[in-house]
């Protein structure tokens, strides 16, 4: 496989992407907002896509069966995550979101709760919302050292017309990756509740060592039975724009109720999508771990520098993801400080209101790119935290 320089990336051939990374603001404008990397995809990955266009091999693709992905995600979480599941188990969707607001549409109905630990990925928000379920908000408690569980309000708050548990393991935006003890916890809530888990775990294959990814339906038995665990390659291998995204079930009745729901209203799975994941799946991990030692590095630079120029902003370095969560409240940026570095430094971060209440007044910065890009990206928001004082 060819290397790839990680710190060898263009700014005008980024902004030549046609994604919405680099295309929702103006050109003098860093983006470092949706969870996109800017690096270049793994070889394989580009072959593989590149092989199906040059064969016009873009008709309507095989069966899920006859894919072998079901068999590739099983292999894969058995390996990295000594997860022991069988291929039958296991349904293709379009992306994670859509998983989620068939989840909520197939196992709660209208008015009945969707337990939601914020500050949380937005969509979970907005599924609960769309879907007329009723958000049962549960706020993580932000510490020095990181966000915990508040089990305490977790077993006030659920009472006997909340239906789901909504979780997203390693968590966007804090980057915790819950420990075995915490998500023990949560599955004694889940079965003392009869609480269904729908389970996010996007970014598994984005945990730092000495953290590992837990698949809480491992934990035992009673807890897969009650547990759709929802996993994809597009976060950690940056396709997110090839739509493919899988549905693990831990008991039939899971599944029979997602079926109760139209097939075809899910779309049907993409050509270029199968190659991809199998790719990504059978050739691409060299790829990720030379990644992820970048990514350490980045995100450990990052924690470096916010402690040497922004004292007053905290922050905790993420045990997963490629994603930093700040608190900057105490600079009283206004109107936000989103929107404060967009203007003033030329900065695209993402909102942390969009996350929940508890979002307000932090910002979510990517750091999935070059070192020297983010360097211009902190160096910016320097110069503008020096003109606020």
């Amino acid at each position: 496989m060819t290397q790839i320089n990680l710190g060898d990336l263009d700014i005008d051939a980024l902004r030549r992407r046609s994604g919405e990374k680099w295309t929702r603001f103006p050109a003098d404008v860093l983006p470092a907002w949706v969870a996109d990397m800017d690096f270049e995809i793994a070889e394989p990955i580009r072959l593989a896509v590149e092989s199906r266009v040059a064969n016009s091999d873009c008709g309507y693709p095989v069966s899920v069966a006859a894919t072998g992905l079901p068999e590739l995600l099983t292999a894969r979480v058995a390996q990295r995550f000594a997860w022991e599941i069988s291929p039958n188990q296991v349904e293709l969707f379009t992306d994670v979101v859509q998983a989620i607001y068939f989840g909520l549409l197939a196992l709660a109905q209208e008015g009945e709760g969707v337990v939601i630990q914020t500050p949380i990925y937005p969509p979970f928000i907005d599924a609960t919302n769309a879907t007329r379920r009723r958000a049962v908000l549960c706020p993580l408690v932000g510490h020095s050292d990181g966000f915990e569980i508040d089990f305490d309000q977790l077993r006030t708050s659920v009472d006997r017309t909340t239906r789901i548990l909504l979780l997203c393991n390693p968590h966007n935006p804090s980057g915790r990756c819950f420990s075995g003890t915490e998500l023990e916890g949560l599955a004694e809530l889940a079965n003392a509740n009869n609480l269904v888990i729908i389970s996010d775990e996007i970014h598994a294959d984005l945990v730092f060592e000495p953290h590992r990814h837990i698949p809480i339906a491992s934990l035992s038995p009673d807890i897969a039975k009650r547990t759709v665990t929802l996993m994809s390659a597009s976060k950690a291998f940056n396709i997110a724009g090839i739509c493919m995204a899988f549905a693990v079930f831990g008991s039939e009745v899971l599944a029979k109720k997602f079926a109760m729901i139209p097939r075809h209203a899910r779309g049907a799975i993409s050509a270029l999508s199968i190659a991809a994941v199998t790719a990504a799946w059978t050739e691409g991990q060299q790829w990720l771990d030379e990644v992820m030692i970048y990514l350490r590095g980045n995100r450990d630079f990052l924690a470096r520098h916010a402690r040497a120029q922004w004292p007053q902003a905290h922050h905790v370095p993420p045990q997963a993801t490629y994603l930093g969560w700040f608190d900057f409240r105490q600079y009283e940026l206004s109107p936000n400080p989103q929107a404060y570095f967009l203007e003033h430094a030329k900065v695209g971060l993402s909102n942390g209101a969009l996350f929940g209440d508890p979002g307000r007044g932090f910002v979510r910065l990517n750091f999935a790119t070059s070192r020297r890009i983010l360097e211009q990206i902190t160096d910016r928001m320097d110069v503008a935290l020096a003109a606020a004082k």
